[in-house]
This record gives C-alpha cells, structure tokens and sequence, in this order.
C-alpha cells in the first residue's frame, strides 16, 4: 500500500513539473516579457545582430541658382557600420525637411555626390539638407536655406557722358548696376566739386567728391555726393531714374533675403541676413579678404566704395560700401545702406547728411 502511494505521489508531482515547464519567457530589452509555449516550439536558434549607428555626413553648399532649379549634394564620411543603401537631398518650405518630404535618390555608398533640385519657385525660402540611409536609419546633413532671385540685364541709360548698365529683378525693380559717377543733375546743372576739407565740412549745399579726391577711383567706384546733392529736386540721376527711398530699399533687400527685415539689424545681432552677401561683387580684388557670402546672385555688383566723412576725411575703401536713400530722418540724417567685406548682412543705418557717400539710381 505503501508502495503504490509513494508511486501517485511521484506520478502527480512529475504531472506539476511538467506543467510549469510548458511556457517559455523571453525578456526583451524593451521591459516587455513575451510567452511562448513549450510544445509549440519546433527548435531554438540564435545569432549576434550586427547593430551599426546612423551615417556621419554634411551637406554640399547650395550652387548654380536659376529660376527653378538649384544644385546641392552630401559627402558621407562615415556608414555608420552597415552599408549605406540610398542617398540624396531632401528640401522643403519648412525647416528641418525628412524624407517625408521632396528628395532626391544618387545611388547607394559612401563619398561625395551631387544633387539636382527642381520644380523650385522664384522668391520662396527653402530648407534642404542631404541624407543617407542604412540598416540602422536615415541620418540628416546640415541644413542649408535659400531662395532663387531672378536678375536678367535691363537696357540701362547713358547721362552726362557715362552709360550705365541695370539689371531688371524678379520683383520688378530696375536697379543700375554701378555707382553714379554724374557731374550734372537731370536739367543739366552743374554739381559743385568740393574737394577742400574745410568747405566740405562748412558745406549746406550739394556737393560731389572723388575718393581721396582721386579720379583715379572714378572707375569702378563712382563719385560721392554729400545728401544735399541727392535730396535736390532737380534729379541727381537721369531722367525717369531716382534715387530710391528707403521703402524701395527694403523692397529689394527682403528680395534677395525674405528674412531680412529690409536690413534692419546690427553687426553681429541676432537678425543676420544673406542679402548683402547677394549684393556684393565676388572676390578680393576690391574687397578686403574674405569679403564673407559674397556671391553678387543679384547682379547689383556692390563695391567697397567707402566714403568722405563730414569733417573732410575719407574712410572705408575696401571694407564697406554706403548707400544713400532719399529719405530723411531729421534735419541731420539720412537713411543709407550698407555692405561690409567680413559678413554677408546688409545693413539700413540713418547717417549724417554731411557725408559723401555712393548713389545707386532706380527705374522710375
């Protein structure tokens, strides 16, 4: 009797081992616990995983600007581990642009490749960056942001023996494309040339300068002219051209750069802009180094022109041009503009109308 107790005694506690061994627990790195049963499972193997990181890359600056179209591309420099399987750009209105939105596909590997972007609209911001995708995800690039200008040559305009040339922008505007060098107003009367420091500084009238009071800085420079000269009534530029107003000023600037707020900010301040970068003419050859963003997408061909201070000096060659507008502050200033070599801003300041300064002339 004692026998066959012992033997259902074994039998039910071997019945309960069995039982507890018939479900399998898999913990998942996750907190999750999955339950599989025992008698479902055929056989059990594993492998190690070969987990990479998402690619390393940049993007190429933004290039060959037209109407529609513009060139970028990446450089991968590192896969991440696995092998990169696409690659491209992506871009879109706003910031932070994904896959999600319009890209491109170059092929597969690391390296440097190119991009072409299309279907782009005049006058609108764009964000775009390069990405790479592997088995580990798709890793993004710096992001870039631009907008295309339309610029195409105007018929210019000849006055008082000089023809100019212009440019006709996407907004409308027609700007000359070099500084006024003009010794007459638009009914033919003379601008006095003061070249003594101390008239210049005593002056209450209009007046015109050479730079250092050297012609040899007629070309490709122009002249200055005190604002008197350009607040006249009878036209320092030629007939159906003007002097633009500090609105037209603004107009163009948020052209070139929506963000910009018509220049308004400060050297360094937070409102930074690519407008003059887009304003200034390429290279060092007139610019001090490095002139900074200068690209001259504009046509507009800026140069570093300086100007005459109004107790006779002159100041700045090389490391900034000065604007006039039409408008007046007060009784003794004006608005201007300003490009300088080492940013890519341009710059509305209001300046003392005793100055001699550059006049650019728009189409009325």
């Amino acid at each position: 009797m004692k026998t066959r107790i012992m033997l259902l005694m074994l039998l039910f506690m071997s019945s309960k081992a069995l039982k507890a061994q018939t479900i399998m627990n898999i913990y998942q790195n996750n907190g999750t616990v999955v339950q599989i049963p025992v008698n479902s499972i055929d056989s059990i193997t594993y492998s190690v995983l070969n987990i990479g990181n998402l690619a390393t890359l940049t993007t190429l600056p933004i290039t060959n600007l037209t109407s529609n179209t513009a060139s970028s591309g990446g450089n991968i420099t590192n896969d991440g581990g696995t092998p990169i399987t696409q690659r491209g750009v992506v871009w879109s209105t706003s910031p932070n642009p994904t896959t999600a939105d319009s890209f491109t596909i170059e092929g597969n590997g690391t390296g440097s490749f190119s991009s072409q972007v299309t279907g782009l609209s005049e006058n609108i911001t764009y964000y775009l960056r390069a990405y790479a995708t592997n088995s580990d995800g798709t890793a993004y690039g710096n992001e870039l942001s631009f907008n295309l200008i339309i610029s195409n040559p105007g018929t210019g305009v000849t006055f008082d023996g000089y023809t100019y040339s212009s440019i006709v922008l996407g907004n409308g505007q027609e700007w000359m494309a070099e500084n006024l060098r003009t010794t007459i107003y638009a009914n033919g009367d003379p601008i006095p040339n003061i070249a003594d420091s101390n008239q210049w500084y005593n002056l209450t009238t209009d007046a015109w300068c050479h730079y250092n009071n050297d012609s040899q800085y007629e070309y490709p420079y122009g002249k200055l002219y005190n604002w008197n000269a350009v607040n006249d009534s009878r036209n320092v530029c030629p007939i159906g051209w003007h002097v633009p107003t500090y609105a037209e000023w603004c107009f163009f600037i948020n052209y070139l750069d929506p963000t910009a707020n018509g220049g308004n900010n400060t050297v360094g301040g937070s409102n930074e802009n690519t407008a003059g970068g887009k304003m200034k003419s390429i290279g060092t050859q007139h610019w001090l180094y490095p002139n900074t963003g200068a690209t001259n997408e504009s046509g507009f061909s800026g140069l570093p022109g300086g100007g005459r201070y109004h107790e006779g000096q002159f100041s700045t060659m090389g490391n900034a041009g000065h604007w006039w507008s039409s408008t007046e502050v007060s009784s003794y200033l004006a608005s201007t503009c300003a490009l300088v070599y080492d940013v890519s801003d341009v710059f509305n300041a209001d300046f003392d109308v005793r100055l001699g300064l550059s006049v650019r002339c728009l189409k009325d």
